[in-house]
């Protein structure tokens, strides 16, 4: 009888103290499931990040290549002797003639770096963005899909891509002169300091800002919506891995042509050359000058065909190791 009358005050605390936690979380479903759901909730973002990371050193040790193509025709001049290139051919086969294949790395060690710690901050601000706007049933709306990614953007302009990326086009634009002076990263980066101070390493804050921002907003929201619509308002149906490369695919080339024109004053801002515009807006309107309207799009086959693989793979292999961790991870 004792045991009996012990099971049924059992009973009746569980059912009170998922009754408080409907009443105190009603819009959050995750944190009424049971007494360690809350710390399951905020691991989200650290899963988000960890994932994030991993899939950063991955991603970029595949498709620098055609992110350091992408760079030289972005920093080549219009015409005369500071054109070096004709065109992507031209300029992997003078890279490779003169300084290897390896010389298609140049550079890598910045973004090994700099990727890891990107696409940690990307993820994991998404993730956890992501989880503080869902509705009950977990699911974004058009809105709070386009503000979840802008969200990740930022974040991860600021913390991450904005002194990765300068440092980037630094060094590469330095082995682009007839004597260089970087003799590896971290000389690169002392020396970038010691003659610009921080600023050197956080030009073009604002377009990078703009850039992420609308990248990853345009991207998170492509991708949420494809899934979306695939699973057909079936949250528990699978999305096949190669299903997921190819919607990044798609995410990937929406963002590319959404803008193109802020990557190339980005780039420009942050070349060694910087210093002759007074602003972003100052470097627009000399491109559009000097140059023309279509120097806002140069770069951009070498640029899509890396995005759409780059994206596509992203979120293959961070969607493969949120699944792991989902399942090892509680």
């Amino acid at each position: 009888m004792d045991v009996a009358r012990l099971v049924m005050m059992g009973q009746a605390l569980t059912s009170a103290r998922e009754e408080d936690g409907r009443q105190a979380f009603p819009g959050r479903p995750w944190m009424r499931e049971k007494g360690l759901a809350s710390g399951t909730a905020s691991n989200v973002g650290l899963k988000g990040i960890v994932a994030g990371g991993i899939t950063g050193g991955i991603e970029i040790c595949i498709t620098y290549p055609t992110e350091y193509v992408k760079t030289q025709l972005q920093l080549d001049g219009k015409s005369g002797a500071s054109k070096q290139y004709k065109g992507i051919f031209d300029c992997v086969k003078k890279t490779v003639n003169n300084h290897g294949f390896s010389g298609l790395y140049r550079g890598l060690s910045v973004l090994i770096y700099g990727s890891i710690p990107k696409s940690a901050v990307r993820f994991g601000s998404f993730e956890s963005v992501k989880k503080q706007l869902a509705d009950a049933d977990g699911k974004l709306n058009a809105q709070t899909r386009l503000l979840s990614g802008l969200s990740a953007g930022v974040c991860e302009a600021i913390f991450a891509v904005t002194p990765m990326e300068t440092i980037k086009v630094k060094f590469i634009n330095d082995q682009r002169s007839s004597n260089p002076k970087f003799r590896g990263f971290f000389h690169g980066v002392s020396h970038i300091v010691k003659e610009n101070g921080l600023r050197g390493i956080y030009q073009g804050l604002t377009p990078t800002i703009i850039k992420q921002g609308s990248n990853q907003a345009i991207r998170f929201f492509v991708m949420e919506s494809l899934k979306e619509w695939y699973k057909g308002g079936d949250n528990n149906k699978h999305v096949p891995k190669l299903v997921v490369g190819a919607f990044g695919a798609v995410a990937g080339a929406a963002s590319v042509y959404g803008n193109t024109p802020i990557d190339v004053i980005k780039t420009r801002m942050q070349g060694l050359e910087a210093a002759k515009y007074k602003s972003s807006w100052d470097c627009a309107v000399q491109v559009w000058k000097n140059e023309g309207p279509t120097a806002f799009y140069k770069g951009t086959i070498p640029r899509l065909s890396r995005v759409c693989l780059d994206v596509g793979i992203t979120f293959m292999i961070y969607d493969s190791f949120m699944e792991f961790f989902n399942k090892v991870w509680p």
